[in-house]
């Protein structure tokens, strides 16, 4: 299973009125796995930067202005992303602005060129409703470490995001790469699960087995002179 984290950082919030995407961060997964076969890109928008945008990733008009264009990168994000699963915390932000980008080149939309598209958000809202659950708030609330996010980035929030993720799903506490790598010799790595996801059904024990254990306490009281705890307690 092929899993893609997808994060943007756009010179503002509406696609609608010409904001464009500025930077594109993606993270791969392969059975629940960190590849490390990741692609970023920095593009110039051509146009100018929202002032309160600046403030949230850092991205300067100036830094752009040699970056490549969206339509230089296309093909190679779009042949990337083929028939992954794509990871979006907030997805219907992202695919906006994906959607407008690609209708630029008269190309289809965004979800066309995908298996699917799973909106992180919506997953923890389900898990968590009436609390916050933006990254930061996750990633807190799940102990993953965010503390070099200062400044948004794609990249950066992409791996933040899968981390998430992981956690989210399975409980695991890391992201293991290869266990081979993470273990010494002899030694094998488990990964924690988080048994709260299963239910555990209940057997009681019949009659005969009751009476069975009765008979087993009262041995062992009696061999106790009486000073069994659970007798006391009972008492």
């Amino acid at each position: 299973m092929r899993q893609i984290f997808l994060d943007t950082e756009t010179t503002g919030l509406s696609p609608e009125s010409g904001d464009r995407i500025i930077e594109i961060g993606c993270v791969e997964m392969v059975n629940r796995r960190l590849t490390g076969e990741n692609l970023h890109f920095y593009l110039n928008p051509e146009r100018k930067n929202h002032e309160d945008a600046v403030k949230i990733h850092g991205l300067t008009d100036e830094f752009l202005a040699d970056k490549p264009l969206f339509s230089a990168v296309s093909d190679e994000l779009m042949a990337y992303l083929s028939g992954a699963e794509i990871i979006i915390h907030n997805a219907g932000f992202d695919v906006g602005f994906l959607n407008a980008e690609l209708a630029r080149l008269g190309l289809p939309k965004f979800p066309e060129h995908v298996a699917n598209i799973t909106d992180s958000l919506t997953m923890a809202r389900e898990m968590f409703p009436g609390k916050s659950n933006s990254l930061d708030a996750l990633c807190k609330r799940l102990e993953v470490d965010n503390t070099n996010r200062t400044l948004h980035g794609a990249l950066l929030d992409a791996g933040l995001l899968a981390e998430v993720y992981i956690r989210m799903t399975r409980g695991q506490d890391s992201l293991v790469i290869d266990a081979g790598d993470a273990a010494g010799p002899g030694e094998v790595v488990v990964a924690a699960v988080d048994l709260t996801q299963f239910t555990l059904p209940v057997v009681l024990a019949t009659e005969s087995e009751t009476e069975a254990h009765e008979g087993v306490l009262k041995d062992l009281d009696k061999s106790s002179n009486g000073k069994t705890k659970w007798h006391l307690l009972v008492a």
